[in-house]
């Protein structure tokens, strides 16, 4: 089947905000044996969101576009949809219920401007938003209104907020999809997510093995990241769960100690889950990353039951007061030094009764590198029941990449600690 999907927003456009949602449907859809075989991105302008459907309805069995439901004045999506496919809106009843339930909810007053996402098209179907006011809609345009077809196309608008659009996607669109376009091939697929390792060397680790399988019909799919690479294995056909399994049991088994999870697991949630599994809590020390671990992982619910305490010791009288570094070890060595990681980590264990600590301490630059310590130097240090282990490590990116790749670095090695994988200190 034909599927395109339309991203709306003039923000896209203007570069202010990525766009996430095309990576993130399309590796969801694939992951179920669909694939997209047009995007496009477009302003929020009624040229070009008639001019980009209806070109999309002239081709596709599905279209889906994003965005543009809401309230404001920018919102043009849905009322330029129902023009274009001369349907006109009326107030649902049911919609409208759900939008005063969500102010009222919230104890907020409900502004006028909101009933506008009530009005629904003749004849859709309306997809409930329950993490928002705006509904998804889906429409079943007839064959021959914008191509020639024996069946029917069908359009899905659904909302702009991933926050919205993902469990509504998940939830709804992807199990509709399913019954209306079924799989006349079998098809399977698994996603390993890793980290600690390079896209070609994962590559070189795992591909020469799978060759006997790649030749029956066996397809790998890298997707590299800041801090991660992911390896998709996928199939078609009667033997397509077997060799999918055989696939999967093979890199396993070539490259185990870099697999965090599979899917969309994320490596904090992975953390979380085995300390909670463990009874074990930890607590952090931050300096170069200014927090950004504590927040990786108190976005994961269930978190509190594990994380003790975070703290952003920035200067050296910060370390010296709330961890008990020593005033010596910051003479001697500097702030980016391995005594001082390690006396972080175990000052944040001391104080915080935790199991575990990890602290991190580094130059994130541009400024303040040195021939013996350039900007990028980083060392990261845990201390648990058997002891600290630090990790000197050089990350030589801008600012925020350096935060994101050290956080990365910091919570695989409590993972590798917490797993009884080994770690190469330094």
């Amino acid at each position: 089947m034909n599927i395109e999907l339309i991203n709306t927003g003039t923000e896209l456009m203007l570069g202010a905000v990525l766009n996430t949602h095309q990576p993130w449907m399309c590796r969801v859809l694939a992951g179920h044996g669909y694939l997209v075989a047009r995007q496009a991105a477009i302003p929020d302008d009624s040229k070009n969101i008639r001019e980009a459907v209806r070109e999309a309805l002239s081709r596709a069995d599905l279209v889906i576009t994003t965005g543009g439901l809401g309230p404001t004045s920018d919102d043009l999506t849905r009322d330029l949809i129902a023009e274009l496919l001369g349907r006109k809106l009326k107030l649902d009843a049911s919609v409208m219920a759900h939008i005063e339930s969500f102010f009222a909810g919230r104890k907020r007053v409900m502004p006028a401007s909101s009933k506008v996402q009530a009005l629904v098209p003749e004849g859709a179907t309306v997809l409930p938003n329950l993490h928002g006011t705006a509904p998804g809609l889906l429409l079943e345009v007839s064959p021959g209104q914008f191509r020639q077809s024996d069946g029917p196309s069908f359009l899905i608008m659904l909302p702009g907020p991933p926050r919205e659009l993902r469990p509504m996607f998940i939830e709804v669109v992807v199990p509709w999809l399913k019954r209306q376009f079924p799989q006349s091939v079998a098809f399977a697929s698994h996603t390993f997510k890793t980290t600690g390792i390079g896209e070609s060397l994962l590559e070189e680790a795992i591909a020469p093995s799978l060759q006997p399988l790649i030749a029956s019909g066996l397809e790998i799919g890298y997707c590299a990241r800041i801090g991660e690479v992911d390896v998709r294995l996928s199939a078609r056909g009667p033997q397509a769960n077997g060799t999918v399994e055989e696939a999967c049991a093979l890199v396993r088994r070539l490259a185990g100690e870099y697999i965090f999870g599979c899917n969309d697991d994320q490596l904090e949630a992975v953390v979380i889950r085995h300390l909670a599994e463990r009874r074990q809590t930890l607590a952090l020390a931050e300096s170069c990353t200014g927090g950004f671990i504590s927040n990786r992982l108190t976005n994961v619910s269930g978190a509190s039951a594990v994380f003790q305490a975070g703290m952003v010791t920035y200067s050296n009288k910060a370390k010296e007061s709330l961890l008990g570094v020593q005033p010596e070890t910051l003479a001697k060595h500097g702030a980016v030094s391995e005594p001082v990681a390690r006396e972080m980590a175990e000052g944040a264990r001391a104080r915080s009764e935790a199991d575990f600590a990890l602290a991190v301490t580094g130059i994130a630059g541009p400024t303040g590198g040195a021939p013996e310590k350039p900007v990028g130097t980083v060392f990261i240090a845990l201390a648990g029941p058997q002891g600290t282990v630090v990790l000197q490590r050089l990350n030589s990116y801008d600012r925020e990449t350096f935060k994101y790749v050290t956080s990365q670095q910091a919570l695989e090695l409590l993972r590798r600690t917490l797993a009884g994988i080994s770690t190469s200190a330094s």
